[in-house]
């Protein structure tokens, strides 16, 4: 016990006295998360364009109310020229043109974009029905209230913390489990703690504990620069990402122990830690959100340690699930850590 506490000891204080661990570890994950904060900071639902040819009376003409929310819906350019309305439709330029001939009111779009012109249709389709509630002085017997399942406090910066503390927690647990046992062996610095009266479960142990608390200070820093500085809001078991990050630390290093052993130097170690985490990263939805991702790249996320580690933030700190959003992806990283651990095991190496 003595000797796992002077390691973790040691370990902790040369972990802070590299300052590259400050920066590779720290201030870089940091600043994505602080340039992606100010990118979106403004951000919002983007609005369909509309293209109105001519006199269009059923938009011309609608309530106060209902034009404010036509507006916040619509970006309007008006234009006499038909053609060259339904050339810019074509082109992709607008999303749609409408015009009104008598009574019937007229919608261009191009099926090249579905979703989109589903989404025109549907809600020009809406102020047309009102309007003609309106002509007819006959209120509809049915009436629908839509309301969004996210409250108005959901900005992208609440998509982006989470995916970016999923991917610098991985990073730090494979760098630091790589990086150190490729140096200690060269140096010959594991050959003389293997003569010492220290296990190799205490070193490999106390090596787990720095990486613990790295993540657990990993994850205090981003979330107090996304609350203070960019209004995140924290919603649902968001505490579960606690033991999510602690599962998660398991797993990336026993990758990064991997790493380590069949590596004969730090810069081959280094190389093959960022040929793992980068690819895994954007195949995880670290940098990009997934739910609009093709439906191949999200079943490979789920295959994936960092695409689990992802899922279970977002849906515990995003999306307001309960703690039990959080035990599928806790437990397929604990099957990623007992994997890769016995592998790491098998390969780990006193001297080259």
């Amino acid at each position: 016990m003595n000797g796992f506490v002077a390691l973790a000891r040691a370990q902790w204080k040369g972990f802070w006295r590299d300052k590259q661990n400050w920066f590779w570890l720290m201030a870089f994950p940091l600043m994505f998360l602080v340039l992606f904060g100010f990118l979106f900071r403004d951000a919002g639902v983007s609005k369909s364009t509309l293209t109105e040819i001519g006199s269009v009376a059923v938009i011309d003409q609608l309530p106060a109310e209902a034009r404010n929310q036509f507006d916040n819906l619509f970006e309007v350019t008006k234009t006499t020229d038909s053609a060259k309305a339904l050339e810019e439709v074509r082109k992709g330029d607008v999303d749609a043109a409408v015009e009104q001939r008598g009574n019937e009111v007229i919608l261009h779009y191009s099926q090249a974009d579905q979703v989109k012109a589903a989404t025109v249709r549907g809600t020009l389709g809406a102020f047309v029905d009102g309007a003609n509630v309106a002509a007819s002085g006959k209120p509809p017997a049915f009436t629908l209230n839509a309301t969004a399942v996210e409250d108005e406090s959901l900005k992208p910066i609440q998509f982006i913390a989470p995916g970016l503390l999923g991917w610098a927690v991985a990073m730090g647990a494979v760098f630091n489990a790589a990086m150190p046992f490729v140096n200690w062996r060269t140096n010959k610095l594991l050959r003389r703690i293997r003569l010492a009266p220290v296990r190799t479960e205490a070193l490999v142990a106390s090596r787990l504990l720095v990486s613990i608390a790295v993540a657990f200070v990993q994850m205090g820093v981003f979330l107090a620069v996304g609350v203070g500085l960019f209004d995140l809001r924290l919603t649902g078991s968001w505490w579960m990402a606690v033991p999510l990050l602690l599962c998660a630390t398991l797993a990336f290093m026993a990758i990064g122990l991997i790493a380590g052993a069949i590596s004969k130097t730090a810069e081959a170690a280094s190389g093959i830690a960022n040929v793992i985490i980068m690819p895994m990263a954007f195949l995880s939805g670290s940098f990009i959100p997934l739910d609009q991702a093709p439906g191949w790249l999200q079943t490979v996320s789920k295959f994936l340690p960092l695409g689990q580690l992802n899922q279970g933030l977002l849906d515990t700190m995003v999306r307001g699930d309960g703690p039990g959003a959080a035990l599928v992806p806790m437990a397929a990283l604990l099957g990623f850590a007992l994997v890769f651990g016995l592998i790491a095991a098998r390969l780990f190496r006193w001297e080259d």
